[in-house]
């Protein structure tokens, strides 16, 4: 058996439900006939194969244990939120109660015991999901004791802290495969980056918020890491990646696009925002293009989700005054005609056939 990823052991068993259900369908309408040994001796073979991959990959081999993992994937999120929560309010319910000895003693047995179940229902939880759940649960662990450590020696809070907290996370996520804890060991990337260069560029690092410029070079940064590293083990770690890129990018220029006073450009206020609404337009229709042409769909439903937003915004800006109200929701619902023929378009067979998903 080839090595796979989880994926692509996933699509080739829904590709044998698929077959064998169009080789019923073409049963019936006599259109190809296959002999009873043919049958068997394929299904024999299909069976063997699902059997391998559900114990190598754990996949779904049928649509109903898909809804069951779905439901899986939630209790675990919701587990894991629990969880985190629930040590979160014990340790400010009783934390005053603890010598300053047992807290650090604390904190630190908390982190080291969640890292270690962690590892133990790694190597036994074939499924993953409880060793996401306890995955979720040691970052959870990690960043509160680094938050109370702090305050415990009266440390100034910094945002190095975020470097810590962005590694634990990535390599967590690796250890583990979970998109979640991906996201958000790159949100701390982000933000690291942005308030490093309010930093040099001379502002507190609480107020980054103030520069959205700040998060552009993470965001485009991001962006590109599935093309230059390889995600293809990992399943869903490149759409991640794609996502809080386009989040990196979009966000501050939805944000200077009405708030141009937050733009280190020195050009005009009406100069600075026309310049990001051009750009902004410009970018999501670059993102519906590329998500098309290159089977992205996070990516097209991004750029796609921005450019809706932004161009709502826009229309309510120069028109919800100056126009009676029901020519305003006219005009919207010719806007949604027009993207809906533009995306009919898009989506009408093309000669070019796009890249396979990393």
């Amino acid at each position: 058996m080839p090595l796979l990823s989880r994926d692509q052991a996933q699509h080739r068993a829904d590709d044998i439900q698929a077959f064998y259900r169009e080789v019923t369908r073409l049963h019936e309408e006599q259109t190809l006939l296959l002999s009873p040994e043919q049958i068997e001796r394929l299904g024999h073979y299909h069976r063997q194969l699902l059997a391998d991959y559900r114990s190598v990959y754990d996949i779904d081999p049928d649509a109903q244990a898909r809804r069951l993992s779905l439901g899986m994937r939630i209790a675990s999120l919701l587990g894991a939120l629990a969880l985190a929560a629930s040590l979160l309010f014990f340790f400010y319910q009783f934390w005053g109660l603890f010598p300053e000895v047992a807290q650090v003693g604390i904190l630190a047995g908390f982190s080291l015991g969640s890292l270690l179940l962690t590892l133990l229902l790694r190597r036994r939880d074939a499924s993953g999901y409880f060793a996401r759940l306890a995955a979720l649960l040691a970052f959870a662990c990690f960043v509160l004791n680094l938050s109370m450590l702090g305050q415990i020696f009266n440390i100034t809070p910094t945002d190095q802290a975020l470097l810590p907290w962005a590694a634990y996370a990535l390599l967590l996520a690796y250890a583990c495969e979970s998109r979640l804890l991906l996201g958000a060991g790159l949100a701390c990337l982000m933000a690291l980056v942005a308030t490093r260069l309010a930093s040099w560029s001379g502002l507190y690092w609480l107020d980054c918020a103030e520069r959205p410029e700040h998060l552009l070079p993470a965001g485009l940064l991001i962006f590109l890491v599935p093309g230059l590293i390889s995600q293809a083990r990992y399943s869903g770690f490149a759409a991640i990646y794609r996502v809080m890129g386009l989040l990196g990018l979009f966000v501050p220029v939805l944000v200077l696009a009405n708030w141009a006073s937050a733009s280190y450009l020195p050009w005009p206020r009406e100069l600075v925002e026309g310049f990001y609404q051009v750009t902004g337009f410009i970018a999501a229709g670059l993102a519906i293009w590329l998500g098309n042409r290159r089977d992205w769909p996070e990516v097209l439903y991004s750029g796609l989700l921005f450019f809706i937003v932004l161009l709502g915004i826009k229309l309510f800006d120069w028109w919800w005054e100056l126009m009676p109200k029901y020519l305003f929701f006219l005009l919207l619902g010719l806007v949604a005609v027009l993207i809906l023929m533009v995306l009919n378009r898009l989506r009408r067979p093309s000669p070019h056939k796009g890249g396979q998903r990393p």
